[in-house]
């Protein structure tokens, strides 16, 4: 390909060289930079990646023949691939390639032939961040984070409480404001963040947050809300613009409130029992208390009850289970969790898997969830079988994120969160205990990931997450 020029396919003007139109540069996000200036630039958009050559003058009814082809990497915004197309080699980088795909990076010196000599010679270029499509940009974010610590969902219609910045959905804040206000007798006082206890100065909605929150449910329509639920939330939604909650005492930012998984040792946050009596038992003065972590309300702190009170997995305190064997429910008292919130292992039921199994990786959830159809049982029959063998001791139990996992058994209460964790540690173990002519058949070939289930790259390359197995240990990097 002798001195070729190169253009963008399908040029708007008849001419290769001519300067692309602004109908063309729509969607361009790199270009190639020839060495010699008296040639133009070649622009690549998304929607046009083949690269062509004109082997004779335009006058002359020269030919454009395909060159190569260039292709951002998904996820990477600074890195592409490209594909040799003519019969010749090309030159990337000092090596020779023939028909082989190569990756490429800003700075990338690409030649037109298998040698400098009387071909062209470019440098990639990735345009500026102003240029490109501001729908490219990504934001990785652990789903985890982008729930209310209130209803424990996703937010809806996210509003952000300050100094502690921390989140909530509108309607579940609005029912906690409306609530602590009804119940405190200094109305100028401000009400405690629900996360924190912190004293909240302000809220206001969060539009940033909520962008992010529609994205998410883009990516994971079963975090979805019935209509129900959203229209029962709207209707207890207050917050429409940024409200100051009254005046702080001048209190040291120094002292923050008690974490709540400590001790309290004072009542001053509502108890069902320091007001009453229920179940057979009333709190004592000065008697010690734990917040829930679920909903933020007090229980008495007692090691004499059969039901836990704090998750073993996390440490945290859960209250749900507590007040429902103490016979209180919402009707005595509003600050209360739902028991489905902390519940025994063996009481628990699973209908789908959850979108965090195998670290988020959907190619590797929905290889699990064939690979369940395949052999005829239930998500819940093969969980409570792998819980047996949990039992049994007869898995190990060292890739298991949570706390006290020797202690832990079909028996023991666990929160939501930490249920999700050993869900997918179990399906984990599922599959690489899978013989590989039971996996799907396009699953069977694929090698493993050098970094296993601890690889990052497979969270933002698809590609990546899709041709290599990451259900597996690592055999590079820290296993």
């Amino acid at each position: 390909m002798d001195a070729s020029e190169c253009s963008t396919s399908r040029p708007p003007q008849p001419s290769p060289a001519s300067a692309s139109s602004p109908a063309s540069a729509s969607g361009v996000w790199a270009k190639l930079v020839p060495a010699d200036p008296a040639y133009p630039e070649v622009e690549v958009a998304e929607d046009d990646v083949v690269v062509c050559s004109l082997v004779a003058p335009a006058a002359a009814g020269g030919e454009e023949v395909a060159w190569c082809e260039i292709r951002r990497n998904g996820g990477d915004a600074s890195s592409a691939t490209i594909r040799n197309l003519s019969s010749d080699a090309i030159i990337v980088d000092g090596t020779i390639v023939k028909q082989e795909a190569v990756d490429i990076k800003p700075g990338s010196e690409i030649v037109s032939g298998p040698q400098k000599e009387g071909h062209l010679v470019y440098t990639f270029e990735i345009t500026a961040a102003k240029d490109q499509d501001k729908n490219n940009v990504k934001i990785v974010l652990d789903i985890e984070n982008a729930k209310c610590s209130i209803c424990l969902n996703l937010w809806h219609d996210v509003v952000t409480v300050a100094p502690c910045l921390h989140n909530f959905c509108n309607g579940c804040f609005s029912e906690w404001l409306r609530r602590s206000s009804s119940k405190s007798r200094d109305k100028s006082q401000c009400a405690a963040c629900p996360q924190c206890r912190t004293a909240v100065q302000s809220v206001g909605r969060n539009h940033f947050l909520h962008n992010i929150e529609e994205a998410i449910l883009q990516t994971f329509s079963s975090l979805q809300r019935s209509d129900e639920e959203i229209a029962l939330l709207e209707s207890y939604a207050s917050v429409k613009s940024n409200i100051v909650l009254g005046k702080q005492k001048n209190q040291s930012r120094k002292r923050p409130f008690p974490r709540s998984t400590d001790n309290i040792d004072n009542a001053d946050l509502p108890c069902p029992q320091c007001r009453g009596e229920f179940g057979g038992f009333r709190c004592s003065p000065g008697a010690a208390h734990l917040q829930c972590d679920g909903c933020g309300g007090m229980m008495p702190a007692r090691s004499n009850v059969n039901i836990p009170q704090k998750c073993l997995g996390c440490d945290k305190a859960f209250c749900g289970a507590y007040w429902c064997s103490q016979g209180v429910n919402s009707s005595h008292f509003n600050l209360i969790c739902n028991q489905e919130t902390f519940k025994m292992i063996s009481q628990r039921h699973v209908s789908r898997l959850p979108d965090t199994v195998h670290g988020g990786n959907p190619y590797e959830k929905d290889i699990t969830e064939k690979c369940i159809q395949q052999s005829g049982k239930t998500l819940q029959a093969v969980i409570s079988e792998w819980t047996s063998k949990f039992d049994n001791m007869e898995i190990d139990r060292s890739r298991l994120q949570l706390n006290n996992v020797d202690a832990i058994t079909s028996r023991t209460y666990i929160c939501n969160h930490c249920y999700n964790k050993f869900t997918d540690f179990l399906l984990y173990w599922y599959r690489v205990s899978m013989p590989r002519n039971l996996l799907p058949p396009d699953a069977v070939n694929r090698e493993s990931c050098w970094y296993g289930f601890l690889c990052r790259t497979q969270h933002h390359r698809p590609d990546h997450a899709k041709k290599l197995n990451h259900v597996c240990r690592p055999t590079r990097g820290n296993p």
